[in-house]
């Protein structure tokens, strides 16, 4: 696999170039941290941060899945979708 390719080819299967690709995966671990973060703190006081993950899953979901260009076959038993 070319270098070229190693950075073009799975950001192209989605739509996107590789630099809103970048932008887009940086946005979506930045939130899933801060989630995931404050499902941490919720563990310990339960009163704090009630929907705050639940509310990030779906956001998250809507923004990659709703707005996706390019439609990607079902996942299934045997096929996986390129990390």
């Amino acid at each position: 696999m070319n270098l070229i390719r190693a950075f073009t080819e799975h950001p192209a299967s989605v739509g996107e170039s590789y630099g809103e690709h970048l932008f887009r995966a940086m946005y979506f671990g930045a939130r899933m941290v801060g989630a995931g973060l404050a499902c941490a703190v919720h563990g310990l006081l339960p009163f704090l941060f009630v929907r705050t993950g639940s509310r990030a899953i779906a956001e998250l979901n809507d923004r990659m899945v709703l707005n996706r260009r390019v439609r990607l076959p079902p996942i299934t038993g045997e096929k996986r979708l390129p990390l």
